[in-house]
């Protein structure tokens, strides 16, 4: 039996589940646009997949509605994709295994990949029936949204005819967004002399924060585990003489990293004033490692108390590893890069004056790795304002000009917008109120959404974003909302019948 299969709408979730079967993560989608492409030929769709794996998949209006104007349904087929550590998943190759617990639907130690699944589920549903009044329906799924929108960006949108756009990536049902923020992924690359040393090798682990999403959750201050790391290791620079072997932390430059941790290898430590070699007989060594732990659970014990209410999961750990030879980044470079990860400016850098409450600009780092000789950190800019957004990718390119750090800007989008007079959403709020009777709330957004690169595109481009509520998503506590996938779906039927 399928997992899924008594959940209402059942033919929803009957896709949902197929494409959980499906691995798609971000730049390993070829899979699911292939099953796109496939649903399309199997039912006689007009449908487009380019080299990219984009799909557009075109339905003609139902009897009656030939001539009312098309509307555009928008999302994207990749997903962020994390686990537990724990977790016997291989996210490149398996898919997910799908937990139900009364309203919530999750995966076992994994992201659920509702962002964006729920949006690809919805329109082949929309797609496959044949009992639904719609206009002409132009189904537009994307690759590569969570890595900088590099589906949207490379689109050729001359087969799409619409003019009003619903896009599917929303995450709080009953809120209609209508404008976005812009932003661009910026990457330092340290490129560092490799030599051998002879020290204690140790393994520290900054873990247990929540993470989230980038935009959505920046301004909750939840800790971000590489700066963290960046924070540990300037700590014990102040008492020790140490060595960078290895760094790994994040998954995605729009994720706020959870985990982040550093392989070092030390060679002295402090001691009345003094610094004795490390690896001078079995006392010292036992002496370091003594200096190592404290030094790393008083740090501990001061993020639990500065993140208390924000992110209190927080875990700095050591693991000691034997002496040894080892390759390490020299000395200098070592310290110059562990400045450079503990300068990482991160979280809210303004709010908007215009909309209360709302982010205007904000940045995070989220992913970091070693190969070779080179260390890489991809770093997400967000901000509603265009200037801002040059300003922070300006004051990233100083601070990798001090650390003598190379810096490499991709996927750019603008932000989206707002619309004062769009028939779209005003038709949109009338049937929401027809259907629930109350009001939804009109928002802008911190994060990005594509409508912003579709409307460079198409010229007077009318864009509303909505979707069934989850939450945690981008992590392994991600969850969705059953009975509101059922609410959001009804509203779409009936919001097709009505356009």
């Amino acid at each position: 039996m399928r997992v899924l299969e008594q959940l209402e709408p059942e033919n929803v979730f009957y896709f949902f589940e197929e494409i959980c079967k499906i691995p798609h993560g971000s730049g390993n989608t070829a899979g699911i646009s292939n099953y796109l492409a496939e649903f399309a030929r199997e039912r006689k769709l007009e449908y487009y997949q380019d080299k990219e794996g984009n799909v557009i998949i075109i339905k003609e209006a139902s009897a009656g509605y030939e001539d009312h104007a098309p509307v555009m349904l928008q999302g994207h087929m990749d997903m962020v994709a994390v686990k537990e550590p724990d977790a016997p998943v291989d996210m490149e190759k398996d898919g997910l295994m799908l937990l139900v617990d009364g309203d919530r639907l999750m995966a076992d130690g994994t992201s659920l990949g509702g962002d964006d699944g729920i949006a690809v589920a919805y329109g082949l549903a929309l797609l496959d029936g044949t009992e639904y009044k719609h206009p002409r329906i132009e189904l537009v799924i994307t690759v590569d949204e969570e890595v900088g929108m590099n589906g949207a960006r490379a689109l050729d949108a001359t087969p799409l005819k619409a003019k009003r756009l619903v896009n599917l990536d929303s995450e709080e049902e009953g809120i209609f967004l209508s404008s976005c923020a812009g932003g661009a992924r910026v990457d330092l690359h340290f490129d560092s002399e490799i030599s051998i040393q002879r020290g204690i090798v140790c393994e520290i682990n900054v873990c247990g924060l929540q993470g989230g999403h980038s935009g959505e959750e920046i301004h909750r201050e939840r800790g971000n585990a590489i700066c963290l790391l960046g924070r540990t290791l300037s700590r014990l620079l102040e008492k020790m003489e140490l060595y960078i072997v290895d760094l790994k932390g994040g998954v995605a430059d729009n994720a706020i990293p959870t985990q982040a941790k550093a392989k070092i290898l030390i060679t002295k430590y402090e001691k009345d004033d003094g610094f004795l070699y490390a690896v001078r007989g079995e006392d010292m060594e036992q002496e370091c490692v003594q200096l190592l732990k404290t030094i790393c659970e008083k740090l501990d014990q001061e993020l639990k108390v500065e993140l208390a209410d924000k992110d209190n999961g927080i875990k700095i750990e050591t693991f000691i590893c034997k002496t040894e030879d080892e390759e390490v980044i020299d000395r200098e470079e070592s310290r110059i890069l562990i400045s450079l990860i503990n300068s990482l400016p991160y979280g809210v850098q303004a709010m908007s004056r215009a909309m209360p409450g709302m982010v205007e600009t904000s940045l995070n780092p989220g992913q970091i790795f070693m190969e070779g000789k080179r260390v890489s950190i991809g770093i997400s800019v967000r901000s509603a304002l265009e200037s801002a957004k040059m300003a922070l990718i300006h004051k990233l390119e100083s601070l990798a000009y001090l650390a003598g750090a190379d810096m490499e800007v991709s996927g750019i989008y603008p932000g989206w917008a707002y619309r004062k007079d769009s028939q779209l959403r005003n038709k949109m709020v009338e049937v929401y109120k027809k259907l629930y009777h109350r009001e939804p709330e009109i928002r802008a957004i911190h994060a990005g959404v594509e409508c912003g690169l579709l409307a460079d595109k198409i010229s007077d481009l009318d864009c509303v974003s909505i979707g069934p509520d989850m939450k945690n998503i981008h992590t392994t506590k991600e969850e969705l909302s059953i009975s509101s996938v059922g609410r959001v779906w009804n509203y779409l039927v009936k919001l097709l019948e009505e356009l």
